[in-house]
């Protein structure tokens, strides 16, 4: 879906490159037929991508890990178009500073961003251990639920929002339904042509001035993956996601 004259994926992927703390980027992509135009745009934009199984996500960011060789791994999920630059190198600076502390460090757990600002990282080594000893069909889709829900085999960081605040229920900058996609057009339009590089603050400035453009897909607030999997989870509950 289109974006400022480009698909929603390649603005992500400009968003995660003006990070400074970036890296090399890959997109990992699926072995599908259809996603053969996501490896094609790739190759026409100069972007190195990583086909593998279109479910075990966790296979497929190890393969891609081994393909693309890295002292840490950084998982950022394409559903998450309006990443603020600054928040990637956040957290990245955040396990930098603190290398001999944590094996997994993201803003997620607990979330306080606005929903679609997720970053992960993870040594090689913890990425690879998740690999080998997860076995629920939920640890192999989500990537790194084996990680964070094993605190007694992980040192586990985290970084909250600055000011205290906590967005995560209340603001929604994912796109899974067809209003995120236009909340998310939408805020791009706004923004996109005074500064690129707009970040959580700028947006949430422009829904204090336009709350129609927050209503939006504001019914989906607080709405994630979590609501199909309460029964496994250990460290997530019910106040973490909203049914929809």
């Amino acid at each position: 879906m289109p974006v400022q004259g480009k698909p929603l994926f390649l603005r992500q992927v400009e968003r995660v490159a003006a990070a400074r703390l970036a890296g090399r980027i890959i997109v990992a992509t699926t072995t599908d037929g259809q996603d053969d135009v996501i490896e094609e745009l790739c190759r026409q934009e100069g972007l190195d991508s990583f086909r593998g199984h279109a479910t075990d996500l966790l296979d497929r960011h190890y393969q891609a890990a081994l393909r693309f060789p890295a002292d840490a791994v950084i998982k950022i999920p394409s559903d998450c178009p309006l990443v603020d630059p600054a928040v990637i190198d956040r957290v990245i600076g955040f396990y930098l500073t603190h290398l001999s502390d944590f094996d997994f460090v993201s803003n997620l757990h607990p979330a306080t961003y606005p929903d679609g600002n997720d970053v992960e990282i993870m040594p090689f080594a913890t990425l690879e251990r998740a690999w080998l000893e997860a076995r629920r069909p939920m640890e192999r889709e989500h990537t790194t639920p084996y990680i964070w829900e094993n605190p007694h085999l992980f040192r586990i960081g985290n970084v909250v929002m600055e000011g205290g605040v906590d967005y995560s229920m209340s603001h929604r900058f994912t796109v899974d339904y067809l209003e995120d996609y236009t909340f998310i057009r939408t805020v791009f339009d706004e923004l996109y042509p005074g500064d690129p590089m707009f970040g959580v603050d700028d947006i949430l400035a422009l829904l204090e001035r336009r709350p129609d453009i927050y209503a939006i897909n504001a019914s989906y607030a607080g709405v994630n993956w979590y609501r199909h999997h309460l029964d496994e989870l250990k460290t997530v509950s019910g106040e973490h996601t909203k049914q929809v």
